[in-house]
């Protein structure tokens, strides 16, 4: 008896069909933004969140997770679009072949605002890369919160804060800020340690401009209250800038050639082409003959450093300490520097609160930390004093005084006072420490200590003058030179200046092994 086929079983969908299925889905997944959308994203000279992945990332590495997620939310209407991936896309992929976690908000979809499932989406990829110990870089173009979800979307935002925090010191976390980032959202780029910002197209602010003008009155453009170039001069929000978004994800790439995967490896090591024994005769002459004239540090570092390559954070902004990433015959380090063709290298405020951070970046993930010094102590000033620079100075006292990470300084001219401690100087467990004979190592300045020491002196004196020159050249053969530090073991060579790079290199390679504890401790309580 032949056998009548089931209807039920004809309309049962093939393996075929579930494939051809999924190719359609997949297909719609990859472009979930309206045309016009899209069209505007393109006008303003922005990439969408994909493109911005498959440029930061080694080509094919990328891996997508959750495309098929889309948000919960029966309110509003919302339930009739809900396309696939909800504003942002997640996954990982590699830099320079290392594993990275990222995560690309889509302006195209809904305006990149964040939704619960947005949320959970990028607090997995964050959760991943703290279990597998690979940095997460997270692209922002963002209106904030969606009003939609209400209070639901803030429980999101404080789940990504949240996962910051943990991963703080953990494994390095990356903000390039490629659109509006507004409100609460600012909090995670700020929590990241660097930030990028692409000038012109891309925004950071607590409050627009609008509501800047109703409060306080103030008529402000969104590039001057939280464009690119506010927060890299006068915020110190932004680590860096660039011109464009392709310039802004090659320096994300670059700068993570610097950093090590975790805060338990080690940094990436280059085989070097710059010999370390090379010496430069030109860093021989580049002190000036008087004490008061600016010279450029960054002249210094880039004579030093391998090939001269030096990435510098935070270029515009407390330009008077220098700070930044380089190599020393391949190995990653840190560099802080005083430089004293700004503010005449005094350290200040903005100088103190950029060089703790960085000092402490650097700690956290074991790279080591080399400290130029040209210093004449702390800026003075009313507007210095009741901003709180004890508090703020205090700061990078407390950031090299808790540094365990090799630390190696090189005095080139001035060191006057409190700001000579602070400077990695010996007494704050400074590994290696060396002067160039220019070296002027005193509690302060020859001018400042005659007018001191010798105030009744130069009261009674005939010729004021004259007596003041003559003492203060006195005191400087005896007190403004470098030797008086080395005879007390402060300093541990007095070089010549053509072989910094010599010695600087062979210090770090005895350095590298380095093993210090600390006490135990839930943590210290650093000045904020």
């Amino acid at each position: 008896m032949a056998r009548t086929e089931d209807p039920r079983e004809a309309s049962e969908p093939t393996a075929e069909d579930k494939l051809a299925e999924l190719a359609r889905l997949r297909e719609e997944a990859l472009h979930p933004g309206d045309a016009r959308a899209v069209n505007r994203q393109r006008e303003r000279g922005k990439l969408l969140a994909r493109e911005r992945l498959e440029k930061l990332l080694d080509p094919g590495s990328f891996v997508e997770l959750d495309r098929f997620v889309r948000h919960r939310n029966p309110h509003f209407g919302m339930m009739e679009r809900r396309p696939w991936g909800d504003a942002v896309v997640t996954g990982y992929g590699t830099i320079f072949g290392r594993r990275v976690f990222v995560f690309s908000q889509d302006f195209t979809v809904f305006g990149g605002t964040l939704s619960e499932a947005f949320a959970e989406k990028i607090c997995k990829v964050m959760d991943l890369a703290l279990k597998y110990g690979c940095p997460v870089i997270g692209i922002n173009d963002s209106g904030g919160a969606r009003i939609q979800e209400g209070v639901v979307s803030l429980g999101g935002y404080a789940e990504i804060f949240w996962r910051n925090v943990q991963a703080s010191g953990v494994v390095p976390q990356l903000s390039l800020v490629m659109g509006p980032t507004a409100g609460g959202a600012v909090y995670s780029p700020a929590i990241t340690d660097f930030v990028l910002m692409v000038r012109e197209t891309s925004y950071m602010f607590i409050t627009g401009p609008e509501v800047v003008k109703t409060v306080t009155g103030e008529e402000v453009t969104f590039e001057e209250l939280g464009g690119a170039t506010a927060h890299a001069s006068k915020s110190g929000v932004a680590h860096f800038t660039s011109a464009g978004e392709d310039a802004c994800l090659e320096d994300a790439r670059y700068l993570l050639s610097f950093l090590p995967q975790n805060n338990v490896d080690a940094p990436p090591y280059f085989e070097p082409s710059d010999p370390p024994d090379r010496e430069d005769a030109e860093l021989d002459r580049i002190v000036p003959a008087n004490p008061t004239k600016p010279y450029d540090m960054r002249a210094v570092i880039h004579r030093v450093v391998d090939e001269g390559e030096f990435l510098e954070v935070h270029e515009l902004w407390a330009e008077n300490l220098v700070c930044g990433f380089a190599r020393l015959a391949g190995h990653p380090i840190g560099v802080v520097a005083n430089n004293p063709r700004a503010l005449a290298g005094t350290l200040d405020i903005d100088s103190s609160v950029k060089g703790a951070r960085f000092v402490r970046f650097c700690d956290a993930f074991n790279i080591p930390l080399v400290t130029f010094v040209d210093v004449p102590g702390f800026l003075p000033g009313t507007t210095q004093e009741w901003g709180g620079i004890i508090r703020h100075g205090a700061k990078l006292l407390y950031a090299y005084c808790e540094a365990t990470v090799p630390k190696i300084a090189l005095i080139t001219r001035k060191a006057y006072g409190g700001a000579y401690d602070v400077m990695s100087s010996k007494h704050i467990r400074a590994d290696f420490n060396f002067a160039w004979p220019t070296a002027e190592v005193a509690v302060m300045g020859p001018e400042g200590a005659v007018n001191i020491v010798f105030r009744k002196e130069l009261d009674e004196a005939d010729d004021p003058d004259t007596q003041r020159a003559e003492l203060i050249a006195e005191y400087r053969a005896k007190f403004a030179n470098p030797y008086i530090a080395a005879e007390r073991g402060y300093v541990d060579d007095v070089i010549e200046p053509r072989r910094t790079r010599p010695v600087l290199c062979d210090a770090l390679a005895t350095a590298l092994t380095k093993r210090e504890s600390r006490p135990a401790r839930k943590h210290g309580n650093i000045p904020l």
